[in-house]
């Protein structure tokens, strides 16, 4: 059985810029697979590549076995595409929008369907409305009612969260949730781990052009288990570490200061003695620490140069958390 979408040593330029570089993997049928990356990493276009928006300078991506350049229809009517950008025709209804799409792929008399996405994507009320006429968010909703209205097997899904309100991110989710348990095949591209964390079974990461890392969600998070408290205790360690040294340095001090005055010459000893003592103690307190903590998290401790950069990383993804569990199911009217 052919992967739902296969990318084989993908390239491609745009002049000087290599966008992408040898990127390969495969998507299987009914997976819900998440492709993260920062701005530039490649991601979309990647999927423009997929759903023939540009073409690839080297390699090759098939939807369901069918070559998108040589077998370009069957591969377009296989996959349903849901853009970054609000692209809108402004002289026609929200119905009307999602007709003409089901008239691009041969399908009439699909009333029912258009009905129930707008029903899931909460646009019922907006279905007359002039596309002129809608929000930003309500104009993405329609742009993911156009993927879905010819019914593709494979669904991709390009940050279609981007400044939506969290009322249509817990209903879009629910009824994409949906959509894969029925066996759909989704492809979600992403800024937020706290979204593929919370949907994808797989996850691909790009990195200027490249897959840098592939594997289950539960495998790749098993990698970072426990590494945001791992920094904080380096750091913590760091912070000790500079107190013991303040203390060697104070208790140089003390002994400096003792010696000018009339103190028998053994009392010096015994307080530099102590402080030394005192010193050695905390560093091998903060060295047994570190054992125990490695021994814990079943790995090496992580340098903090590296620690400091993933912080930096998941920082980055924004502090939005999506609502992981569907809207209460509504009664149709």
């Amino acid at each position: 059985m052919p992967a739902a979408v296969e990318f084989v040593d993908v390239v491609r330029h745009f002049g000087s810029v290599k966008a992408l570089s040898g990127v390969s993997f495969a998507v299987d049928e009914g997976e819900f697979f998440g492709l993260l990356g920062p701005n530039g990493a490649g991601k979309t276009t990647l999927i423009s590549i997929a759903a023939g928006l540009t073409r690839a300078d080297a390699g090759t991506a098939r939807i369901l076995g069918h070559d998108v350049v040589r077998d370009y229809r069957e591969a377009r009517r296989a996959l349903g595409v849901v853009p970054q950008e609000l692209v809108f025709d402004p002289f026609f209804s929200v119905r009307e929008t999602l007709e003409i799409q089901s008239g691009y792929f041969g399908i009439r008399d699909n009333g029912d369907w258009i009905d129930e996405i707008l029903y899931h994507l909460d646009l019922t009320s907006k279905a007359d409305a002039n596309m002129r006429s809608l929000s930003g968010g309500m104009k993405r909703r329609v742009l993911v009612g156009q993927a879905l209205v010819h019914k593709p097997p494979v669904i991709v899904l390009d940050e279609p969260t981007a400044g939506v309100d969290v009322e249509l991110r817990q209903s879009l989710w629910g009824f994409i949730r949906k959509l894969n348990r029925d066996g759909h095949t989704i492809i979600l591209t992403t800024h937020y781990l706290e979204e593929a964390e919370a949907l994808c079974g797989r996850i691909a990461m790009l990195q200027a052009g490249k897959v840098v890392a592939l594997d289950t969600k539960k495998a790749l998070l098993s990698r970072f288990v426990h590494i945001d408290t791992i920094f904080v205790r380096v750091l913590l360690t760091s912070g000790i570490i500079a107190a013991a040294s303040l203390l060697g340095i104070l208790a140089i001090a003390v002994v400096r200061f003792a010696s000018n005055l009339a103190i028998p010459g053994w009392a010096t000893t015994v307080v530099g003695d102590l402080m030394i003592i005192l010193l050695q103690t905390i560093v091998m307190v903060v060295a047994a620490s570190l054992m125990m903590l490695a021994g814990r998290s079943s790995r090496p401790i992580i340098p903090i140069a590296d620690a400091r950069r993933f912080v930096a990383e998941r920082e980055s993804y924004g502090p939005e958390t999506i609502l992981t569990e569907a809207a209460p199911a509504r009664a149709k009217a």
